[in-house]
């Protein structure tokens, strides 16, 4: 409940103060690419239960080609490169967070054809909200630089990076209280 509570609470007024900020990002997407602003992606949350997440956009909206994103990838936008370092693209997330589809902290939400191949304990990670940070995005701050070095990066972040990501979570889960998501929300900020 103290978690919901927070959530609620700064997701609202995260939003009502970052809104001058949306609207900057916003008009700059706009003169950089046109319509739409946001990226919103099927995601797959608490209990297996799907959700539609809210992001910035930063790819041509054509988007044809590998489902892995990684830092040089052609189709990310001028401007969707800033958005990208600075994960200015993930504010809108807070929409999710206000809804109650996600929290500030929790395994980020993956997409379905990733989930399909988690195993049994992995799948313990759906037992919660995802969320905006996690330990793990803390440790993989620069995955898109890591997968742009492999020759294959769907596979690097399928053999290696997820499952590395997922017991990373799966510890996050068995210890997590309010003032360890505190600490995590700091260190994603400083990080």
């Amino acid at each position: 409940m103290a978690k919901r509570l927070f959530d609620l609470f700064f997701s609202f007024f995260g939003l009502l103060f970052l809104w001058p900020l949306f609207l900057i990002v916003a008009v700059i997407i706009f003169f950089d690419d046109g319509l739409p602003i946001f990226f919103r992606q099927e995601r797959v949350g608490q209990f297996g239960k799907t959700f539609k997440i809210w992001k910035f956009r930063t790819m041509v909206t054509r988007n044809e080609g590998p489902k892995i994103t990684v830092g040089g990838d052609r189709r990310i936008l001028p401007v969707g490169h800033h958005l990208r370092k600075y994960k200015i693209d993930e504010l809108p997330q807070l929409i999710n967070v206000l809804m109650g589809e996600m929290s500030f902290v929790g395994p980020r939400p993956e997409v379905s054809r990733y989930v399909d191949i988690y195993n049994e304990e992995q799948r313990k990670v759906l037992n919660v909200k995802p969320g905006i940070t996690d330990p793990a995005s803390i440790k993989y701050y620069n995955e898109s630089e890591i997968l742009e070095q492999s020759s294959d990066p769907e596979k690097k972040y399928v053999e290696e990076i997820m499952p590395d990501k997922l017991k990373v979570n799966l510890e996050y889960l068995r210890e997590r209280s309010l003032f360890s998501d505190i600490k995590i929300i700091f260190k994603t900020v400083f990080s």
